[in-house]
């Protein structure tokens, strides 16, 4: 009898140090995504035609990362006026880098504004590291945000598939929207370089994004128990992490994001985050959310569907806070102005007339 319970025992205590082996064995092979795609490899002349300029940033946490900046062209409609201190970030999805991104949508996006397409950590021509579904990302987001402002662009809108998506989301979360404007500036102060102001984040459009990010996994897995097994894959990440990445998936956090417009795109067709799980998301997002269903559109195939509307409305959705944004910008600009001007305008002598009439001018 007691050997029996010493057998099931060992065999029990087998089993559970087997399971633990195996939930580990697939938490990495969650993080370790593909660097490229299959079919990438023929989008070389397709690249090429874009053009711009391979560039190097560093993340926040110092990783080295990859990425190509395309500079604006003119929108032939006329209808649109692009301005040299605004700029697009646009960000991949899980696996594979950011040339297909660049090569479908960098066309038209950058007829808004110049768009710098970025490969994530573990991804493209970056530096090793793991995929975290927006966790880590958020850290490159800030490198390439940092890019931007030693650029002298100011403001910035985040397009993002999937996981970039999710990435963009979250960053605004973490990071904020960059609109504080901070202490008054004091104007005796002597003239000295100083860092480079950060970009404020102005839209955000995520496209094909879930509100768990188990919904994703689960849906790419075979056999019973799907979201029972992803979540376990996802509590052997965040034990490899020392962090869950389920903390900033879009579901916990896309609240953050008000007031900062935010254009979530679904595809009716999506098996890999049904619609139900998008207006689940779309339940849970602020008054400035606006989302779009497209009918017959698969995961991350709403451009491919949906063509020249998908187009126009997303380079519309960008171009309303990019102008909202400059006539701050303008205004504020014109109130540092006039708060400079009166503090140097000479003074009348006491008992003039003028210095009499001056509260009236306000």
């Amino acid at each position: 009898m007691i050997r029996r319970a010493f057998m099931t025992g060992l065999a029990t205590a087998a089993s559970v140090v087997t399971l633990r082996a195996v939930r580990r064995r697939g938490a990495r092979r969650l993080l370790d995504a593909p660097r490229t795609s299959p079919h990438e490899a023929a989008l070389g002349p397709a690249l090429d035609v874009l053009g711009g300029e391979v560039v190097r940033l560093l993340s926040r946490d110092g990783v080295r990362l990859a990425a190509r900046w395309l500079p604006r062209e003119d929108d032939a409609s006329g209808t649109w006026r692009g301005d040299p201190h605004e700029g697009i970030l646009l960000l991949h999805g899980y696996s594979g880098s950011i040339v297909p991104g660049l090569v479908e949508y960098g066309p038209f996006l950058r007829r808004t504004a110049g768009v710098l397409g970025l490969d994530f950590r573990g991804h493209g021509e970056s530096d090793d590291g793991p995929s975290t579904f927006g966790l880590l990302e958020v850290e490159d987001v800030a490198g390439a945000l940092a890019w931007f402002g030693e650029r002298g662009i100011t403001r910035v809108a985040m397009v993002g598939t999937s996981m970039g998506g999710i990435a963009a989301i979250a960053a605004v979360a973490v990071l904020g929207d960059g609109s504080a404007t901070g202490a008054e500036v004091d104007v005796d102060a002597p003239l000295a370089p100083i860092g480079a102001s950060r970009p404020r984040i102005v839209a955000v459009v995520a496209d094909s994004v879930a509100p768990e990010l188990v919904i994703p996994i689960a849906r790419r897995l075979r056999g019973p128990a799907r979201g029972f097994t992803a979540a376990r894959l996802f509590d052997g990440a965040a034990s490899i992490l020392g962090a869950d990445p389920r903390s900033t998936e879009p579901g916990r956090v896309i609240g953050l994001v008000e007031p900062v417009p935010l254009l979530l795109i679904h595809g009716q067709a999506d098996t890999t985050v049904p619609i139900a799980d998008g207006l689940r998301l779309v339940a849970s997002a602020g008054p400035s959310a606006r989302h779009w269903i497209i009918p017959g559109a698969e995961h991350s195939a709403g451009h491919a569907t949906a063509g020249q509307d998908y187009e126009q409305r997303v380079s519309d959705f960008l171009r309303v806070p990019f102008l909202a944004v400059r006539r701050e910008d303008a205004e504020r600009g014109a109130d540092a102005a006039g708060s400079q001007d009166m503090m140097t305008r000479p003074k009348s002598p006491q008992g003039d007339r003028a210095d009499q009439a001056m509260p009236a001018e306000n």
